[in-house]
């Protein structure tokens, strides 16, 4: 049974095709890694799977829920969904304790102790509990990421978008990061993850999809799809991206 089916999915920004009927099915407890060049529609799926975007044509249905309908309550389905991106979007002013309950109290209406009971459950998991008092500017770009990822978990989400979640870090904070993501993955959260980074990949995804020209163009196993490309298209961008 699958959680998330994207049925030949078609967006376009303007006369532009970024996705060209795009298919796929992910299970519970998968891990999909997400590859390809900039500009290959990577990131427009993930934000079309959390409603951020609209469709031009197909289907994405989410546990049983067409998000593309349009009666959908896009807020509801993004308490399932987390999505978190490149730019940590944290809020400078608040601490971490307040970044990470404010959509807890104001979405899920739940009480002050509750939710920093959650708050530190969260910064637990990502390993960051001693930061619960400070303030964004106080910490490296790593450990900002990863209060972003708690402030996700707090809603106790049933799938994790992450989008190129690393790109902008360096390669000590990138692994610290990546080890949160780890732990997730041991504890059965479902992700789809766009990534440059291969070898994580390779070690933590049960599926890797590379997509080129708005298209998958290849999916299957980590070690299949990185270990012995198909295309030339695939060989190309791994020799690019390894060497």
């Amino acid at each position: 049974m699958s959680l998330v089916d994207l049925f030949e999915v078609v967006k376009r920004f303007g006369p532009n095709t970024v996705l060209d009927r795009v298919s796929l099915s992910v299970r519970p407890g998968e891990i999909i890694a997400v590859i390809g060049r900039s500009g290959s529609g990577k990131s427009t799926m993930l934000r079309c799977i959390n409603g951020l975007e609209p469709i031009q044509g197909g289907r994405i249905v989410f546990d049983g829920v067409t998000v593309n309908d349009p009666q959908i309550d896009l807020k509801k389905l993004r308490q399932r969904v987390g999505i978190v991106f490149q730019s940590y979007n944290l809020f400078p002013h608040l601490s971490v304790e307040k970044n990470i309950t404010l959509a807890p109290r104001l979405v899920k209406r739940m009480a002050e102790g509750a939710a920093r009971e959650l708050a530190r459950e969260a910064l637990r998991r990502v390993g960051l509990e001693e930061k619960i008092a400070a303030y964004p500017d106080q910490l490296s770009g790593g450990q900002q990421q990863r209060v972003a990822i708690a402030r996700s978990l707090a809603m106790r989400p049933h799938l994790m978008l992450f989008d190129e979640i690393t790109s902008a870090l360096d390669p000590e904070l990138t692994g610290e990061v990546l080890k949160v993501l780890e732990v997730m993955a041991g504890e059965g959260m479902t992700m789809i993850l766009v990534t440059h980074e291969i070898g994580f990949a390779k070690r933590v995804a049960s599926r890797v999809v590379f997509m080129h020209q708005g298209r998958i163009w290849e999916e299957g196993g980590a070690a299949e799809v990185l270990g012995a490309p198909r295309t030339p298209e695939l060989e190309t961008f791994l020799n690019a991206v390894l060497h």
